[in-house]
């Protein structure tokens, strides 16, 4: 599952208003100044502190977080950039970025060089 599989799964799954701002929080993401790690932790906080009115939607949405949290972020040292603008939903803004934005956007997914 990648970044933006996840999102259509949290949207389609629960129109609960707390799994709302989850949604919301991950869109915005892929355009603020954050990187991965800094969306984990964010992502993270947000399960911890958030209550979703269903424990089944609670439950279903973490568990897909957490795998997708295990194949793309902790191991995202180890990913070429191709691997990483994939999982992350990267591909089309990075193809017609110029280089500023290109580099704006390795930030994004922890591959400075």
């Amino acid at each position: 599952m990648n970044y933006d599989e996840y999102i259509e799964e949290a949207r389609k799954y629960s129109r609960d208003e707390v799994v709302s701002r989850l949604v919301s929080l991950l869109i915005n993401w892929k355009s603020d100044n954050r990187n991965a790690l800094e969306l984990a932790d964010s992502i993270e906080r947000f399960f911890g502190n958030s209550w979703i009115t269903s424990e089944e939607t609670h439950n279903h949405l973490y568990k897909l977080w957490s795998s997708f949290k295990a194949a793309a972020i902790s191991d995202i040292g180890g990913m070429t950039m191709n691997e990483r603008l994939y999982l992350f939903g990267l591909f089309e803004r990075y193809e017609s970025a110029l280089e500023e934005e290109q580099k704006a956007i390795y930030a994004k997914l922890c591959a400075n060089t």
